[in-house]
């Protein structure tokens, strides 16, 4: 609260009276409580950013060989990442030495994105479908996530092994995972070392 002080005093030299001079003095306590108050409704009010975290699947060991997953060859496509930065090593099907047609492609959308748009095009069409009906409200929220999982985990749906060696950059493997989540609509992926015979068919290709 402003309080009012007063100093000073008439002097009574020759009758003449002196004007009085007052000080002004402001309490500032209210000020900092407003302060205090108003950095405490910002700080239970405000939004704190989360961290985003990605989802990765990776291959469990397996406690007997009954468990294992089947991978078909009409299904199954391999990605390796090697030092190259600007190229990605691809084939289809199981991996054999003898018969296994080793391709190459970039990371631009005509060329990794393409070949996943590609082969996944059947998934991608049924999502796109279930988008159009959740959108005019046909079918809930519950019901699209459910469908959607479930077109993405068939078995006839894609499944993507991505292998990248101890040269192979950081950017580039969260490049591709982006491209399998988020655009291609790829829900059966998989991180896996890459094998000694893969490197050497990479070594050999001359791409």
């Amino acid at each position: 609260m402003g309080q009012i002080i007063e100093s000073g005093g008439g002097g009574h030299g020759k009758g003449k009276k002196r004007a009085k001079k007052h000080g002004a003095h402001i309490d500032m306590t209210p000020m900092v409580d407003l302060g205090f108050l108003l950095l405490t409704f910002f700080v239970l009010t405000s939004q704190f950013s989360k961290p985003k975290t990605m989802e990765i699947n990776m291959p469990v060991k397996p406690k007997d060989t009954l468990n294992t997953t089947k991978i078909d060859d009409e299904t199954a496509m391999t990605l390796l990442l090697t030092e190259k930065e600007d190229r990605i090593y691809y084939y289809y099907g199981k991996f054999k030495p003898e018969t296994s047609i080793l391709k190459t492609m970039d990371y631009s959308k005509d060329g990794l994105r393409k070949v996943l748009l590609k082969r996944n095009e059947t998934v991608i069409k049924q999502i796109k479908e279930l988008k159009e009906k959740h959108s005019k409200g046909e079918i809930p929220d519950t019901t699209y996530k459910r469908l959607a999982i479930a077109a993405k985990g068939d078995k006839k749906a894609v499944f993507v092994i991505v292998k990248a060696d101890e040269k192979a950059k950081y950017k580039n493997v969260i490049d591709v995972i982006d491209e399998l989540s988020l655009v291609a609509e790829v829900g059966k992926y998989a991180l896996v070392d890459i094998s000694p015979a893969e490197k050497e068919l990479v070594k050999v290709s001359g791409m």
